[in-house]
């Protein structure tokens, strides 16, 4: 717990007094080791005076204090005050329920992530699906995709339904499979595939639009399942000092539940929801335009589409084979005329257009579509994006600057992939992989994120990742890549207002002006000043967002 009269008081006081907006309170926090960027330029401070949600002013040690009665003071001991930290692409409700379901994340084998979901449903018994995420083949001596027989004799009585890693493929067991009427004689659909073995009955392991098979038959969470889930999931990011989120990829039952809960005042974290193409109702959603809530704390003026699938499972569209599989290039989740359709649908309709592209093929094919929509809509101003630009053939690079398109990266991908990144690739096309170095040369903007619940949501592990280039063993030990580092302001900037802009809010968040949002965090340690491998263990003592105290260390 935090001593008395440091942070704890002011939860209370933020939580009541601001959120009646009844009377304005301004605020003064003290003390601090304070950074943010200004035109680019890092500049520091030690106080910030805000009043509900907006900054009013920042103060240098050599500038005196306000000694107004009716200002609430904070001391903030000295400690580091950052702009809130924004996280471009996460997603908000799969992270939510994989706090709710079996983590099987990091385990050593395909017997250890057995092992993991039966702990998991003693502690938590259920006779409907058994929902878990996290498996990774490629961190099991044997790199295999597991099967269903081991699910079968682990668990009778339930459907089982194991997300990997990636979101990109899950592993089923056979009553599963009976359930989404998958039999040997089912023929993988477009975009996705049924993997079978010799005999052609299937493995229990399903790819990219294969898994709407299972999906499609899983009881959706209804209204107040989906609130609950969302809150928890954004109490829990603004634990990591995550003030904004970009939700990658929502539904209309989503935006419906953001939208009470913001009007409920229920919103820890601000969301900017990409709204999916694949929701029945995306031509209703577009018609009716642009959604903001009066507090900007939730807003949907960009849709989220797939153009290929993720490295791990094979499924990221490259230009040749696959190194480690000789005749496989991955697949494209639309054909090309159904992709371009899409992304020109969107432009007229003046929304931002954020494409998952992992594969340099996927890159480039998005590249080309949004050429030809940009021309013919006159829309380079809605600053369209590439979500994870993770393979690029090199000369794609430099029009990611000559579209004004902007490359949305997770940087903790580079340092979790470097290994199975090499063997899907081989060592040539790695001069395009996780290129950030290349991209920020060629003047593109970069905004940084986690894929959360892919990676870790902490948004620490990613400036780690982006400064060093490693893992948290300090492996490699000059970096994966080193060429590609990420200074620390270059770092700092993706998470806070290259973010910002990358979501048309550079003029509320991302930086700490007058006038602009009172989105900051309090953390242990100075980003700028501690050694680069430590930067992944720094902890968050508090978080605001919109001028209200929304997490304290010792009180989640």
């Amino acid at each position: 717990m935090m001593k008395k009269g440091y942070l704890a008081l002011s939860v209370a006081l933020c939580l009541t007094g601001l959120s009646a907006n009844t009377v304005a309170q301004t605020t003064l926090v003290h003390d601090v080791n304070g950074y943010t960027l200004v035109n680019g330029k890092l500049h520091t401070f030690n106080a910030i005076q805000f009043t509900d949600d907006k900054v009013d002013q920042l103060f240098t040690k050599d500038q005196p204090l306000p000694t107004a009665n009716d200002i609430i003071t904070i001391d903030g001991k000295g400690k580091t005050l950052l702009p809130g930290l924004i996280d471009a692409h996460g997603h908000v409700l799969s992270y939510g329920l994989s706090l709710l379901t079996a983590d099987l994340t990091n385990t050593s084998s395909e017997q250890d992530a057995v092992s993991r979901a039966q702990a998991f449903i003693k502690k938590n018994p259920t006779d409907s699906w058994l929902m878990g995420r996290g498996w990774n083949q490629e961190l099991w001596d044997n790199k295999q995709f597991p099967t269903k027989d081991t699910l079968d004799k682990a668990f009778t009585a339930n459907p089982v339904s194991f997300g990997r890693v990636d979101g990109h493929a899950i592993w089923v067991n056979s009553k599963a499979l009976a359930l989404a009427g998958i039999s040997a004689s089912t023929v993988s659909p477009e975009g996705g595939e049924i993997v079978k073995d010799e005999q052609g009955n299937p493995t229990g392991v399903l790819i990219d639009n294969a898994m709407n098979l299972v999906f499609n038959i899983i009881p959706d969470l209804n209204q107040q399942q989906l609130e609950s889930t969302l809150t928890l999931a954004m109490d829990s990011l603004a634990s990591y000092g995550l003030t904004s989120v970009h939700d990658a990829g929502i539904s209309i039952n989503n935006i419906k539940a953001y939208q009470q809960l913001a009007a409920n005042n229920a919103m820890s974290v601000r969301v900017n929801g990409m709204l999916s193409v694949e929701d029945p109702r995306f031509d209703t959603v577009l018609k009716q335009g642009h959604i903001n809530t009066s507090d900007d704390m939730f807003k949907v003026d960009s849709v989220k589409i797939s153009a290929d699938g993720a490295l791990g499972s094979r499924g990221a569209a490259l230009i040749k084979e696959y190194s480690d599989q000789p005749g496989h290039k991955g697949l494209m989740l639309y054909s090309d005329e159904q992709l371009g359709k899409l992304i020109l649908q969107a432009m007229k309709a003046g929304f931002q257009v954020n494409t998952h592209a992992i594969g340099d093929n996927a890159n480039q094919v998005v590249l080309n579509k949004y050429q030809t929509a940009i021309a013919a809509t006159d829309s380079k101003a809605l600053r369209h994006r590439v979500e994870h630009a993770q393979i690029l053939d090199l000369a794609d690079v430099p029009r990611f600057a000559q579209l004004g398109v902007i490359a949305s990266v997770q940087a903790t991908h580079a340092t979790s992939d470097k290994n199975m990144a090499e063997n899907r690739l081989g060592k040539a096309r790695l001069a395009g992989a996780y290129a950030w170095r290349k991209l920020l040369n060629a003047n593109a903007v970069i905004a940084n994120g986690s894929d959360f619940p892919i990676e870790s949501p902490n948004p620490f592990f990613g400036l780690h990742a982006s400064v060093t280039r490693q893992d948290h063993l300090n492996k490699p030990l000059d970096g994966w890549l080193a060429g590609e580092k990420l200074s620390r302001i270059e770092a700092f900037k993706s998470f806070t207002i290259d973010a910002a802009y990358a979501g048309h809010q550079e003029q509320l968040l991302g930086t700490l002006e007058s006038g602009k949002k009172a989105d900051f965090i309090l953390v242990e340690d100075d980003y700028f000043a501690i050694n680069p491998q430590q930067i992944w263990q720094n902890k968050v003592i508090a978080t605001w967002v919109n001028g209200r105290q929304v997490f304290v260390k010792g009180e989640e």
